[in-house]
Order: structure tokens, then sequence, then C-alpha cells
């Protein structure tokens, strides 16, 4: 099986090739932890978590970093020298409370809500203030090899000393004028020059170096210091959401590439904008969602997860309360996919040995190509759900059930969303559904419906199937 994948900075698709056979170096942008992250950054985290999975389905040894920005990501980001203060810092302050207080309880909420969204932990979560000796190593080399300059305590990157700056984000140096891209700076040589360690006293984090006692480091240095104390000076892979793009990997590449003399990644990839009730998130319309919010409203973790993996990454998706009980509903009929394989394993089956081949055949075929199309999650689950019906039908053996159930758990390594144990009834159960079996063959319809509706109010849902009655949970 050939993996592709789209390339954003060449602007094309193309057999995954890495440095070393068999092995992944990724990088993944993390969150910056001055706030808990909302559903839209979720899409990111997750898209990382598929492909690493998707690779590990495909036997690569996955060597995956995803950091935590715990200072030095300012409030106006949109510009590569973003100007303002500290995110950290203006939630400290917000809160009256020790900036690192305030990295340490989001840190801990993130780490919470990616394994409830069942995100595997990478590994290594690097946070960018164990790495400064790091971060000012890197700048010191840029600096000699004439691609930084120094003014007073502050850093900055000359954007003209590499021609390419610009190629993945499609921002020309020269479109990048001061008061329209960039913010006004009359220490920098160039407009579009951003920071690559900053002076200020006022500022809460600080560490005393080489450039003064006041210093912090700017934003894009830090994962380019990260990513090579970690990984080494090439990663194959390295991700982020489509605002990473410009400035930060931007960024990145520049000033990775002008230290190490290598490009930093090979494949660049970026999820797309999540959009939720049709539109951006806002705080004034109060739909800038966070895990707890859904739970709140009666879903699952693995629902959202399901239902922000559901669209191709580069596509836009929307997320509305109408959509996620759509997914709710479309989740229960993956989870049928195993109820179903395992009632044909404990007996069910009607069909000969060696019925329904094909047709798994079809559906392991059509996931894995989907999967290796750049991850195309809408092909490889309607893939998957094709299994669905030929088993409501009775139309799979019992050796070909026992290999589907392997693979569908198999798959579920990759999605981690779709319940693939075997439900196993409690005596109350039990005994209803044997009620209701007896009451039907007896015409008692009463006495069935009875049973019936005492099994769902027990969270219960029969269907008849042509191999018997089959249950699940809701």
């Amino acid at each position: 099986m050939t993996f592709h994948v789209y390339n954003s900075l060449t602007r094309s698709k193309a057999p995954l090739s890495t440095i070393e056979d068999g092995v992944v170096r990724m990088y993944n942008c993390g969150p910056t932890v001055y706030g808990r992250p909302h559903i839209g950054n979720y899409r990111s985290f997750l898209f990382a978590d598929i492909l690493r999975r998707w690779l590990e389905y495909l036997d690569y040894d996955v060597r995956q970093v995803m950091n935590i920005t715990d200072v030095g990501h300012l409030t106006d980001d949109a510009e590569a020298d973003s100007s303002g203060e500290d995110k950290v810092e203006a939630r400290a302050r917000a809160e009256k409370k020790d900036p690192f207080e305030i990295t340490r309880e989001y840190t801990a909420m993130f780490l919470e809500d990616m394994a409830a969204l069942g995100v595997k932990e990478p590994m290594a979560r690097p946070r960018a203030t164990e790495y400064i000796d790091e971060m000012v190593e890197m700048v010191e080399a840029l600096i000699e090899k004439g691609h930084a300059y120094r003014v007073g305590d502050n850093v900055y990157f000359d954007v003209t000393s590499f021609p390419e700056y610009g190629r993945l984000s499609g921002n020309r140096v020269d479109d990048l004028e001061a008061g329209k891209r960039v913010e006004v700076n009359q220490e920098k040589r160039h407009p579009a020059d951003f920071a690559l360690w900053k002076s200020d006293a006022a500022h809460l984090m600080k560490w005393d170096t080489v450039f003064g006692a006041d210093g912090f480091p700017g934003w894009h240095i830090e994962c380019s210091a990260m990513a090579k104390a970690l990984l080494g000076e090439r990663v194959d892979i390295h991700t982020g959401g489509e605002d990473n793009v410009f400035p930060h990997h931007e960024c990145e590449i520049a000033q990775s590439a002008c230290a190490n003399g290598v490009p930093l990644a090979e494949v660049w990839m970026h999820a797309k904008f999540l959009q939720v009730d049709g539109g951006k998130m806002s705080k004034s319309l109060g739909n800038v969602y966070t895990l707890p919010d859904v739970v709140g409203r009666g879903f699952e973790p693995r629902h959202l997860r399901f239902a922000l993996v559901r669209g191709h990454y580069r596509t836009q998706i929307n997320f509305t309360w109408a959509i996620m009980d759509e997914i709710r509903a479309r989740l229960e009929n993956l989870d049928e996919i195993a109820v179903l394989l395992h009632r044909v394993l404990e007996g069910g089956a009607s069909a000969e040995e060696g019925a329904g081949s094909e047709t798994l055949a079809a559906a392991i075929g059509g996931f894995e190509a989907g999967m290796n199309d750049d991850l195309n999650m809408p092909v490889a689950l309607a893939a998957l759900e094709g299994l669905r019906k030929p088993l409501l039908d009775g139309a799979l053996g019992a050796d070909v059930a026992r290999e589907a159930m392997a693979w569908l758990e198999r798959a579920n390594s990759v999605l981690g969303f779709i319940e693939t144990g075997a439900q196993s009834a409690d005596a109350e159960v039990e005994a209803l559904i044997e009620a209701r079996a007896a009451a039907k063959a007896a015409k008692d319809w009463g006495a069935a419906d009875a049973a019936r509706d005492a099994l769902t109010a027990l969270g219960i849902e029969l269907q008849d199937t042509p191999d018997g009655v089959v249950w699940r949970r809701r």
C-alpha cells in the first residue's frame, strides 16, 4: 500500500517518502496554554492523531512530538512579528495568577481533553520554557551566519537573507509592507523581519541570557528549537492548522533552514478551520464550545471525535448541535456492525462458511484506498459502513465474520471512536429479551410490547434480523 499525502509547500500530492526507511519523524504544533482549547483547536490535534494512527497501521515507526507553547505567543499573532501582550501573561493578569500557574492549569485541562478524545500520547510533549537554552543557541547561530541581527537586547530574523521566504504561504517579501501585513517597527531593517528574541522588563516570564536579563523567545523560534532537539535537523512531516501557515510555519521554515543548512520538513500538512453554525466561532455569538460544553449537551467525547474527523482534513466542515444528533445516530450504526459481528460469532450465523468474503474484501480495500489517498476519511468511512447491511441480511459466514471482527478492531485502532467490544446483557436484560421472544411465539403481542418497552427504558434497543434479535445499548 502506498500512502499519498498532500504537501502544502509544493501544493501537490505525492507518495510519502521518508528520510529513514520505515520511520516517520513527525512534529505537530500543539496548543498555547492560556485557556482551555475549543473544538476548533481539537480538529487540528485530532487530524494529527489520525495521521499518526494511519502511519502505524501501515507499520511505520512513528516518532511523534507535539509541543506545548507556554510563553512567547503574543496576542496579535496575525502578522510575522506580532505585537501585543503575551497570551499567557494576559490571562495571568486577568486572573491575578502567576503565569506559570496559568500554564500548569491549562496544560492539565488540555491533557485531560486529549485523553477523553482518545488522542494517543506522542513520544514527547515539550514545553517551550524547558528549551530556552536550545532557542538561544539557534538564535546565536542565525546571527553568526548572517541571517539575524541584534538591536539592543532584541534579535530579528532578516527575511531578505532567505530567498524562499513566502513560498509556503504565497506572501512575497515585497508585498509585506509596513502598516499592512506587518507592524511598523523602526528597529527592523525590513518591515517583514520577525523577532527571534525579545526584551521587556515588564514581562513576567523572562530569562537572563547573552541577549540581556529581561528576554523571552519569539513564538516561531520555539518549535524550530524543540523539533531539532527531539527529532533532529530534519523531520518527515510537520502539521498544524491552516492558521499556522503564516506566519508561524513560514518563519519556522526560514529560521530552521538558515540555522541548520537543511529544510526543516519534507512534507507540511494543514487542517482546515472548523465552522460553527455555518461561520466562524465568536464569543459574541456564544458558540465557542469546549469539550465540557459538548459533554454537557449529553454527547460522549467519542461523538465529538467522530464529528471532527469525519470529513477530509483539507475541507471545511460545519459543527451544529443538529449535526451532533446525526453523528450520534451514525455512530450507533457503526457500533452496530461490531454488535452484529459478535452475534454471528456467538452462533447466530445462518450463512455458509466463506459467505461474504468478497463483501469484506471490498470494505477493507475501500477503507485502505481512502486512507491512503491523503486520509480521505469520507471514502474510508463509506467503505466501512458498507458492512452493516450485509450483516443485517445475515450474509456473512462465521469464518468471514471472525476475519471481519479482527479487521474492524484494526480499523478502529485508526479511527478510535467505535465500540468494538462484545456487549454482555445482564440478567434483567437477558430475561426481558427471552420473555419478549416467548410472548411473540405465543402471539401475546401485548406482553411482547411490554417487554420491549421495559428494555427501551433500560436503554436497550432491539432489532429483528434473519439471524434473530440483535440488541445494543443506546
